[in-house]
């Protein structure tokens, strides 16, 4: 059984899929640092500096506080800034990724268009094919393979 364990847990996809999930994780620190360092101050200033994350609706005549947190204490809100900010921050994302997804494809198809090297023949068989060729239109006009 601990054989079978060790096969299943050092096969290629395993290892494969290990790796990718470390890197997601490296890699979900630099997009959300791409997203609120250098895309969120962009929204900010084109929506006029509003910060969605405090925007409510209380949904009781008790609520009448100014900042969300204080809202919840005082009853049920419906914050639909924090939806608002999470949507942005995912449509972000989703657009970085789309972009380098697309880059790799890119990358990608650049290296199936290269044509494949032609093996070079080694020198003897060439000489060889030669000779076959030429032995071959002095007897019939025909090569023979």
């Amino acid at each position: 059984m601990l054989k079978e364990f060790k096969e299943f847990a050092l096969k290629g996809n395993m290892v494969d899929l290990a790796i990718g999930i470390i890197i997601g994780a490296a890699f979900s620190g630099l997009v959300n640092s791409v997203v609120e360092d250098l895309f969120m101050p962009i929204v900010a200033t084109l929506t006029g500096g509003v910060d969605f994350t405090n925007k409510f609706f209380g949904l009781a005549e008790s609520v009448n506080a100014s900042s969300l947190a204080a809202a919840r204490e005082q009853g049920p809100v419906l914050a639909y800034g924090n939806f608002v900010t999470l949507l942005i921050n995912f449509l972000i994302v989703a657009f970085i990724l789309f972009m380098v997804v697309k880059a790799m494809n890119r990358l990608k198809r650049r290296e199936e268009e290269k044509p494949a090297e032609v093996a070079k023949v080694p020198r003897n068989e060439a000489l060889l094919e030669e000779i076959r060729d030429l032995l071959a239109k002095q007897s019939s006009g025909t090569p023979r393979v």
